[in-house]
């Protein structure tokens, strides 16, 4: 067990929510964190700005473009998380990709994300048989790698995910990339099932859940959902209020 595998109590369907490190400021993500911490996240996502996101939609990729043309940086995301430590409620997960990973180097990324108090990372772009030696780096720091699984996942590679997983498992509900959706797959009830029978840690499904209704829809069939495109462009249109709005009511539809 790991402080991010306890954020997801059995009995009930965490909500993991999403945040762009630095959009529009740092100061305003701390502020961000704060406030969805407080209206009831389990885990919260932490985004590190990055110019090519390759598996992030429109709301994602202009979420980072406006971090990074105000100065957003890994580094500023880091330095958000170690200010925070303690303060939040919810583990913080990094989503961010594989080339500022290398950039800064393995270890020194993994040495940085324990300093931050941060209890998990997510790396889109990296591969099961490339996964080995970031994962042995976090291991040794205590940091969860959580891998992805796509729905063109085989079963065989989808058990081996499994395996190799720290934290939770995250699945991904659609092909293509991240953005709120009107509806989900209907194959997706049957996925998950299938998923949380291949795996002992908690099984957490992402991409385009947008509404409480969905959340509602997801309830008991998984042990959390990830909301962040619609998360993300609640705040750019409303700031605190209408994120937090969004949050208190996909986590009503949870209960």
């Amino acid at each position: 067990m790991s402080r991010l595998t306890d954020a997801f109590p059995r009995g009930r369907t965490a909500l993991v929510c999403y945040a762009m490190a630095g959009d529009p400021s740092l100061a305003a993500t701390e502020d961000l964190l704060l406030a969805i911490d407080a209206a009831g996240a389990d885990v919260i996502e932490l985004g590190l700005p990055f110019s090519d996101p390759i598996a992030d939609g429109p709301t994602l990729q202009a979420s980072a473009t406006r971090s990074l043309r105000h100065g957003g940086s890994v580094k500023g995301a880091l330095e958000v998380a170690r200010k925070l430590r303690g303060k939040l409620r919810a583990p913080l997960v990094t989503m961010g990709y594989m080339n500022p990973v290398e950039s800064m180097g393995l270890r020194a990324f993994a040495s940085t994300l324990r300093a931050a108090g941060v209890a998990g990372c997510i790396v889109p772009d990296l591969p099961l048989e490339e996964a080995g030696p970031l994962r042995d780096e976090l291991d040794a720091a205590g940091i969860d790698l959580v891998p992805l699984v796509a729905p063109t996942t085989g079963p065989e590679r989808a058990a081996a995910i499994a395996k190799s997983a720290r934290g939770f498992v995250y699945t991904v509900s659609v092909t293509g990339v991240t953005g709120a959706r009107t509806e989900l797959p209907p194959d997706l009830a049957s996925r998950l099932r299938e998923l949380r029978a291949l795996s002992s840690l908690p099984v957490a499904v992402g991409f385009g859940i947008a509404r409480p209704e969905q959340a509602a829809a997801l309830r008991g069939l998984v042990d959390g959902i990830v909301v962040g495109s619609a998360l993300v462009a609640a705040h750019h249109e409303g700031g605190i209020a209408k994120a937090t709005d969004l949050v208190r009511g996909l986590k009503a539809a949870l209960a």
